[in-house]
């Protein structure tokens, strides 16, 4: 059983400004450290950020509206603690405590990735779907229930009928679509909004990476401050992590579909 939501969804546009604005941090630092939150919805987007680096507010603007259409967007930025700061000056070290697992992708959550994808390249609106055995359920706005139907006969689709969806009629925040993102690999934290010193960005990919490459489960426990998680070194999880983020051309591209793709 399984729900995947498009890069439409308003939790996933709220993602993928959130990774924007980090993709901006990273633009002026190689190691910037940034958290973002983002809260969008009826027209308004707010968004609140913790940065080592100064973002132009005219850049934030910007990449909401790019993504987001018309929206009036409201932004406050703030520096990042600076003692938390100073005790990452000398390296880098695990950024949080967590709990964190990679579980092979299965079959099932591919299958519905490859329709999620269909739709939308058809369709790029809001849109949420499931597959539950041989049960799949299409709810997909801004499109007819009797087009959906030639294509997938045997679906449940748009139950309700028909509808409207996105940030003009409904609201999103960042890190709300966890289980579309990873799947069985779910747990605390979030994968979107934040740099690749928080675990919950590079420790979750290191452990999903590891879990495909196996075929086997993960589990990770890490503390705030570790210089090695999992026997390896911290830096070097970083560095995988940032690899694979920009293999997927940066943290927006991250934000549209999540790990399970």
């Amino acid at each position: 059983m399984f729900e995947k939501v498009n890069p439409s969804h308003p939790d996933k546009i709220a993602d993928r400004i959130a990774g924007a604005i980090v993709d901006l941090a990273y633009a002026q630092e190689k190691n910037p450290r940034i958290a973002v939150e983002v809260l969008i919805g009826h027209k308004v987007c707010n968004i609140i950020a913790e940065t080592s680096v100064l973002i132009p507010e005219r850049a934030v603007i910007h990449a909401a509206r790019r993504i987001a259409g018309d929206v009036h967007v409201v932004f406050r930025q703030l520096p990042q603690d600076g003692i938390l700061a100073g005790n990452q000056a000398h390296g880098l070290r695990c950024g949080d405590n967590g709990i964190f697992k990679g579980v092979p992708v299965t079959l099932e959550q591919k299958q519905l990735c490859k329709v999620a994808r269909r739709i939308y390249s058809a369709c790029p609106y809001d849109g949420k779907y499931i597959l539950d055995d041989c049960r799949l359920i299409i709810c997909q706005s801004h499109a007819r229930t009797k087009d959906l139907r030639r294509v997938y006969p045997c679906a449940e689709i748009n139950p309700l009928g028909d509808w409207k969806g996105g940030t003009e009629v409904d609201t999103g925040a960042t890190n709300r679509k966890l289980g579309s993102d990873m799947g069985d690999s779910v747990t605390g934290g979030g994968l979107h909004g934040k740099d690749l010193s928080k675990a919950d960005v590079s420790v979750n990919i290191y452990a999903w990476l590891k879990a495909q490459a196996t075929g086997k489960p993960v589990k990770i426990a890490c503390a705030i401050g570790d210089w090695e998680v999992d026997g390896v070194p911290f830096e070097d999880i970083v560095r995988l992590a940032r690899a694979f983020i920009q293999d997927l051309g940066g943290f927006e591209k991250f934000a549209e579909w999540g790990l399970v793709r």
